[in-house]
């Protein structure tokens, strides 16, 4: 079983930049929107295999875990801008009410990423270009990871006080519980990183 280490992920991942996802994922027999229903994980799919985490691969352990996590990036004036929020983890109640931040499955999802920047220019595009390849450790006792910490504290606070239908967008500066995906009478939620938490983590890599 091979292990990969984030320094051989992210090595990899950064020898594909350029490369056409999609593309990719239809030489290496990943569906992304032939059937004519998006799958909604085939950029995922293709960054674990640029990443070499395919089936008999590891991600290793020994405080070199990582998440791989993409984000669909716009080009303004020369500069990334993400488009879209980031999904962390989804929101097991009762381990919101039990688990304070640092013992919480939302930092240790957080905490330590590899952040795949990419190309966005239309639903369904036959191209989708891997623009930039973030690693980015939350440091404890950074400024930014304190608030992250206070807007999971003010959520998880109302969830206890106030039930888990009061869980909304509207909350926290830098990390948001909503429902997952666009609703359509979803109740469902998951804690998501708002844009400008992904503007940070890939302009302080």
């Amino acid at each position: 079983m091979k292990i990969i280490t984030r320094e051989v992920a992210l090595k990899n991942l950064k020898n594909h930049l350029d490369t056409n996802l999609r593309q990719f994922a239809l030489e290496h027999g990943i569906t992304t929107y032939e059937t004519g229903k998006q799958n909604k994980g085939w950029k995922g799919q293709v960054l674990e295999r640029l990443a070499g985490l395919e089936n008999n691969c590891l991600k290793a352990p020994n405080g070199q875990t990582f998440e791989l996590k993409s984000v669909s990036f716009i080009i303004v004036n020369g500069l990334l801008k993400p488009k879209e929020t980031m999904a962390i983890c989804m929101i097991n109640q009762q381990e919101l009410l039990r688990d304070a931040f640092y013992q919480s499955h939302c930092w240790n999802k957080l905490k330590t990423i590899i952040l795949c920047a990419v190309e966005w220019t239309e639903k369904n595009a036959s191209e989708s270009k891997l623009l930039d390849v973030a690693s980015f450790d939350f440091d404890p006792k950074a400024l930014i990871t304190k608030e992250i910490q206070e807007d999971y504290e003010f959520i998880r606070n109302k969830l206890a006080t106030q039930g888990y239908e009061s869980l909304t967008g509207a909350d926290g500066k830098w990390i948001q519980a909503r429902t997952k995906g666009k609703g359509h009478g979803s109740t469902t939620r998951a804690f998501y990183a708002r844009t400008c938490l992904i503007q940070y983590v890939i302009d302080n890599c």
